[in-house]
């Protein structure tokens, strides 16, 4: 697999000292100085991630795709020049700025700015987050997971599966036409949507600590207008979350629990809704919807399925003590 990890995302901001603020404060990210109208913020240990800047025009964005080594950044030049996409090998100065070691640039068929690049630097001090959380589930599966909007979902897929090495998760083809790609155990690191016109709809960033979603959505919550869904779970990838708005036209989902994928035994499925198992109002509308999500969802809105199961790992859950024996039977009826 060519791709291995989002490893950054770079966004055009008007206010940069407003997003300083939002990504401290709200996020939980711990800002790095980079002096000027340039920002940049740290999540794990890599000495960045988010990178913000007022030279970009606001609503622009780009993002950075992390693969193993040298010698799968040459490849995966050379195959895309092979394809016919144009290659800029990024100078010292760039990469610098990046904190990486090598540096591609190259765009997407929908005009999205695109960068590839192997050695991302390590800090030399452990992450401090800006405000108290447990920290956010990134590492070696990324920053987490964007939802990009293209006005052609055929060319999208066939350049992102056939030339980065994408792999599909789970997809909807009608009424929405929408793609679910992975390139580690994450579920998804790129939704794809085909809609009227290219955009950024949102950034996912996954927390280890429940409470911290519950902490942030009570903290946003006290200005309603900064909800652009309300807590709740998707049914693909069980992720607990819920949308904010940011001071750029970016959403971000805040979640939990975001399921895993293994390629040894995972099986795509058409989905037939997409509707989250409960929650995520105004969700529809942040989506695109024409006009307030109606009394009764469409079709495609609607739950699939009625409850799935948690995704926990070790040391984040404590197991409940005592045995119902109407639940045993209730699971064992399954």
């Amino acid at each position: 697999m060519a791709v291995q990890a989002l490893g950054y995302l770079g966004l055009g901001v008007a206010q940069p000292g407003a997003w300083s603020d939002f990504a401290t404060r709200e996020l939980g990210l711990q800002a790095v100085d980079r002096g000027g109208g340039y920002r940049a913020f740290r999540m794990d240990d890599r000495k960045q991630r988010l990178l913000v800047d007022s030279a970009w025009a606001e609503g622009e964005y780009l993002l950075g795709w992390e693969v193993a080594d040298a010698a799968a950044l040459e490849a995966l030049a050379a195959r895309l020049e092979a394809a016919g996409t144009p290659v800029r090998w990024e100078g010292r100065a760039l990469a610098d700025q990046r904190c990486v070691a090598g540096l591609i640039s190259f765009q997407d068929p929908a005009g999205n700015r695109l960068e590839a690049f192997h050695g991302g630097q390590v800090a030399d001090e452990p992450f401090r987050p800006g405000r108290d959380i447990a920290g956010f589930r990134a590492g070696p599966l990324g920053m987490g997971h964007v939802l990009l909007m293209v006005p052609q979902l055929g060319p999208a897929l066939e350049f992102y599966c056939g030339l980065l090495g994408f792999k599909v998760s789970d997809y909807m083809r009608g009424p929405v036409s929408a793609y679910f790609l992975h390139v580690n155990a994450r579920h998804h690191t790129l939704a794809l949507v085909e809609g009227p016109q290219r955009m950024l709809h949102h950034l996912m960033m996954e927390l280890y600590a429940f409470d911290d979603v519950g902490r942030a959505y009570d903290m946003v919550s006290a200005d309603p207008a900064r909800v652009a869904a309300t807590l709740g779970r998707h049914p693909n990838d069980l992720m607990t979350s819920f949308y904010m708005r940011t001071p750029s036209p970016i959403l971000v989902e805040y979640g939990w629990g975001g399921r895993e994928v293994d390629d040894a035994t995972w099986q795509p499925e058409e989905l037939t809704s997409l509707g989250s198992l409960w929650g995520h109002k105004g969700l529809f509308d942040a989506l695109g919807g024409d006009g307030p999500m109606p009394a009764e969802p469409p079709p495609f809105m609607r739950p699939a399925f009625p409850r799935a199961p948690l995704q926990v790992m070790e040391g984040n859950y404590q197991r409940m003590a005592g045995v119902c024996p109407w639940w045993d039977a209730a699971r064992a009826a399954e």
